[in-house]
């Protein structure tokens, strides 16, 4: 098993722009030293507690800042780019990172931002441009000119050499392209069946492991309609992990901390609002006022001593199958960088060795 980082990146709303930045570049830092195997940054542009509207400008100075990590966005919101342009951007930062880019792409899940960008995200539209903008995307960088994509939301034309000497010429350093992941959150997930068709790497959000197993679903669904036979070993699983020293300094330093705030006050809010609770539940029949911050810490954080942690992550492990990377949940601790450092050293020194075993067969992905 691998373990990286996936931040949406999460600050209270209080917080100054550029201090949270620099927060998450700090932690950036301190996953790289540690030998994390990779950092994902989200992008939202309506959400407070979700304030960072461009992961390329925090992937840009930290791969000036980091040697080893792979980074990406996690992911850029297709939608609300014209593809062409992301097109060149992407390959741009591809070649700043020394070849250290994933590029993760989402259909973006925010009824605010669909409201900002004039996107019908409740018909799917959402999906639909992001099919179109990846697959513009795709053809830019493999296909040789000319030719022009006429879509259903972008015509994008890849011209032959005019004046002698302009012509589109901007690649990716990694080919034929960055390996590109995609993230899920509801069941029956049409990004996550897209990451099995394309043989992308599927990310599953932080939601109850019961619900997240149907995922796995999703990802063969798709690449059986491609005759693909997907690898678990490629599956990241995103999760809320504190780890300290004793179980109960951890359930302090999460539950009654930023981690236990962020929760009360937004996700947990949120969820409500869409009737996604659901994803929360450990068993259906369990009321919707029963989902609260300490609920969610005992069925759904790994949350623990390095023993407890170890002992948790592999019981999500059985439950839902296998999968191959870790992705701790990146929450806001500048008040108390020690302890969040400290429960990152954790996991990477004295969780993981106990896990060494897990390593999903090839049989399972079948």
């Amino acid at each position: 098993m691998e373990i990286g980082y996936f931040t949406m990146p999460s600050h209270p709303p209080e917080c100054g722009l550029k201090e949270g930045h620099d927060w998450d570049l700090q932690v950036l830092r301190w996953a790289d030293e540690l030998g994390y195997q990779e950092g994902w940054i989200g992008e939202h542009h309506t959400a407070p507690w979700e304030p960072h509207p461009a992961p390329d400008l925090l992937l840009a100075q930290a791969f000036l800042q980091t040697k080893n990590i792979r980074l990406g966005p996690g992911g850029f919101l297709l939608p609300y780019h014209h593809p062409a342009e992301l097109a060149n951007r992407v390959a741009m930062l591809d070649h700043l990172s020394g070849g250290r880019l994933n590029f993760g792409v989402a259909a973006s899940g925010l009824p605010s931002d669909w409201a900002m960008f004039n996107v019908d995200g409740m018909s799917g539209q959402n999906r639909d441009m992001t099919r179109e903008a990846l697959e513009i995307i795709l053809k830019l960088w493999a296909d040789d000119a000319p030719w022009t994509y006429t879509g259903k939301y972008w015509t994008v034309s890849k011209p032959d050499v005019m004046f002698d000497f302009l012509k589109p010429h901007i690649k990716p350093v990694q080919a034929p392209h960055p390996p590109i992941a995609v993230a899920g959150l509801s069941k029956g997930s049409d990004t996550l069946k897209l990451a099995g068709e394309r043989g992308y790497i599927p990310m599953s959000l932080n939601l109850n492991p019961a619900y997240v197993s149907s995922h796995w679903d999703s990802v063969e669904f798709g690449a059986a309609k491609t005759g693909r036979k997907p690898n678990r070993q490629d599956w990241r699983m995103v999760r809320e992990v504190f780890v300290a020293d004793t179980d109960e300094e951890a359930w302090r330093l999460s539950v009654g901390d930023m981690m236990g705030r962020m929760m009360g006050e937004y996700f947990l809010q949120l969820l409500g609002h869409f009737g996604f609770k659901d994803y929360l539940k450990h068993a259906p029949d369990v009321p919707d006022s029963d989902v609260t911050v300490e609920y969610c810490a005992k069925h759904n954080w790994i949350v623990g001593s390095p023993a407890t942690v170890a002992e948790k992550i592999e019981k999500i492990y059985d439950e839902v199958g296998g999968f191959g990377t870790l992705l701790v949940f990146g929450f806001d601790y500048k008040h108390k960088p020690e302890a969040w450092h400290n429960s990152l050293r954790l996991l990477k020194q004295e969780v993981l060795p106990r896990l060494a075993h897990l390593r999903p067969a090839i049989d399972k992905a079948a």
